[in-house]
């Protein structure tokens, strides 16, 4: 099923369109006003520029002011109700901007740019809390993917009509006036659709205090290691598309010699590429949370950005190009092809960190996990503001800040990587299964989402715990033979992944008697744990006889058990061959097309090694 037919649901379609709508709107207005205050109020340079460095921190003050109080409020009420009062909020500071725009009374539009900050702020932490309440787990990719793309093509759309309604010559204000009010009141019908979302914490004790709450928030946020240096990538990509975007004007007149439109069209570009990257995370992540991904999307915004900086014309190729001449200079496609790719490449970054967030934050707590993520991403965005004031302080021109935050991306990916190894080790996972096999599924909703459990499969080559990653939403901890968890490379994922290593008792006893502690332990802590009962790799394809480990961990800690079955994977690269494909030379298959299927759970009574094997047996059925 494609991520698209989500929109056709009603548990995500009303709530799609609300968001759109907003960031349509909020764009709109902001870029009607730029417009207005920049180019038909005939105000001296100073004061121009006063307004419009102003009206970005005015904006994200109340990011700093309300996010943690907005978290709050996200799970203590029901959600849909706290909508329906910011998108009547929404009409409101639409009304008070219609009376700026006819009376070109900037300091009211200001005001209206702050309760628009508001609206945002509290809209944040229910925009994206909601999403798991109202998705599986299995559409989280998907449902993030669209957000994006819609918010994206939203801003884009919502810049390019506020700007243009404003040109309206004698009806300009009118038109931009009737526009925001009208999107806000369609914001708010749509929402009225929008399902009921229950309170995910409606004992929460309401902090009033917006400072305390925040350093709470922060706190809350920074508990779970992982989960807080997804929300430092996440803030990471702010500040890097802030610097990015910041710098396009400058970049369109002085470098590319082009006028508004080509400003709008590298916006364009961008915002497409990142619409695209977004899109395409369910298809590369196989509609589970990969943060594999990440990496990609790190290494691409580095390959891309730098590239801009030499993609770049020695002289600039004119002045007041329109778009349609652009594109004809020599080196222009290569330009926008770095500029959509760049947009792709944080799709890839973006859209598996939050969906990372979604599905690792405690439900009850994700709201001000969110508005903990919020409150950071306004700081980067305030420190890119002045990270490219600073550049161009110094002198430097934009495709050379190109060059800078492209190489300053690596040192903050590898930084944050290394904190989080599980990052990097989801990435080489995801590479590795992806270029030797073509994997298909079935039945593995099987595998709980939460609570301790024991998965049993069958074992045919080095590759089955990469191969099972890879494609089960739910982490596991492997039990497997200490000289596989030692080989090069797969040595640093097996590590990562916390896979326990073991041994035969004519071997080490005690590596043995400790990985059953290891085992019990993770079934303890509400873990899944995956183990290959044949004790080996299969020597001729069959399944062999499941040892008796099993039974030991079972009569210990009785949890449910999930069969799963590899199909196919016999005569694959790294699996094993018998004497009659050795002696012919006949190679492992590569990219070989496998299955990984799972059975119907079966409570610890019910379960042993005799049973496990004929279920795995049946399941496997005549595919070796």
């Amino acid at each position: 099923m494609s991520q698209f037919s989500l929109l056709a649901k009603r548990r995500f379609a009303p709530f799609f369109w609300t968001q759109a709508l907003g960031a349509f709107n909020d764009n709109a207005f902001r870029n009607a006003m730029v417009m207005l205050v920049a180019f038909q109020m005939a105000l001296p340079d100073a004061q121009v520029s006063l307004y419009t460095n102003l009206a970005p921190a005015l904006f994200i003050l109340p990011y700093f002011l309300f996010s943690a109080t907005a978290g709050q409020l996200a799970e203590k009420f029901e959600k849909t109700r706290i909508i329906r009062f910011v998108k009547l909020f929404e009409i409101a500071a639409m009304g008070i901007a219609a009376i700026g725009f006819f009376t070109h009374h900037v300091s009211l539009l200001l005001v209206v740019l702050f309760l628009m900050g508001m609206h945002s702020t509290v809209f944040g932490p229910i925009k994206y809390s909601i999403l798991p309440q109202a998705l599986e787990r299995s559409e989280l990719v998907g449902g993030n993917a669209l957000v994006e793309t819609g918010t994206q093509l939203a801003m884009l759309t919502g810049m390019i009509l506020g700007n243009s309604l404003m040109l309206i010559a004698g009806y300009g204000t009118l038109a931009a006036s009737l526009t925001t009010i009208a999107i806000a009141c369609a914001g708010y019908i749509v929402s009225r659709s929008i399902p009921t979302a229950p309170a995910t914490a409606p004992d929460l004790r309401f902090n009033w205090n917006p400072f305390s709450e925040t350093w709470h928030v922060l706190k809350i946020t920074h508990e779970d290691r992982a989960v807080f240096n997804a929300v430092l990538g996440i803030s990471w990509f702010w500040f890097f598309g802030t610097v990015m975007i910041a710098q396009l004007p400058n970049y369109t007149r002085h470098t590319l010699g082009g006028d508004g439109s080509v400003n709008t069209l590298v916006l364009t570009l961008f915002s497409l590429g990142t619409g695209i990257g977004s899109l395409l995370c369910e298809r590369l992540s196989a509609r589970r949370v990969e943060i594999g991904l990440v990496p990609m999307g790190a290494f691409g915004l580095t390959v891309f950005a730098v590239d801009l900086f030499f993609a770049r014309p020695l002289v600039a190729p004119g002045a007041g190009l329109g778009w349609l001449a652009f594109a004809g200079t020599p080196g222009a496609w290569r330009v926008m092809l770095d500029l959509t790719m760049i947009g792709a490449f944080a799709g890839f970054y973006v859209v598996p960190l939050f969906a990372f967030v979604q599905s690792r934050a405690p439900r009850h707590r994700l709201s001000r996990v969110i508005a903990g993520n919020n409150i950071v991403n306004a700081l980067l965005i305030c420190v890119a503001s002045g990270f490219g004031i600073g550049m161009t302080a110094l002198g430097l021109d934009v495709p050379t800040i190109f060059l800078i935050t492209g190489i300053v991306n690596v040192a903050v990916a590898v930084y944050i990587f290394t904190l989080v190894p599980e990052f990097m080790m989801r990435f080489i996972t995801w590479v590795l299964v992806r270029t030797l096999y073509r994997v298909r599924v079935d039945g593995l909703k099987n595998v709980p989402d939460e609570g301790a459990a024991l998965v049993v499969c069958n074992h045919v080559s080095f590759m089955d715990p990469l191969i099972l990653m890879a494609n089960v939403r739910r982490p596991m901890r492997f039990v497997m033979y200490y000289k596989i968890y030692n080989l090069p490379v797969l040595h640093f994922v097996f590590r990562t992944a916390k896979a326990i290593p073991i041994a035969g008792r004519s071997e080490d006893p005690a590596l043995m008697e400790r990985a059953f502690e290891r085992v019990d332990e993770a079934l303890a802590n509400g873990e899944v744990v995956c183990i290959f009962p044949e004790g080996g790799i299969t020597r001729d394809g069959t399944i062999q006889n499941f040892r008796p480990g099993v039974d030991r961990i079972l009569a210990r800690r009785p949890v449910p058990v999930v069969p799963l079955a590899l199909r196919g994977m016999w005569g694959s690269i790294f699996s094993r061959r018998d004497s009659a494909l050795r002696r012919a030379r006949i190679p492992r298959r590569f990219w070989s097309r496998i299955e990984l299927v799972g059975g119907t759970p079966l409570p610890a009574a019910d379960a042993n090694a005799a049973v496990l094997e004929a279920r795995v047996t049946e399941l496997r059925g005549d595919k070796a």
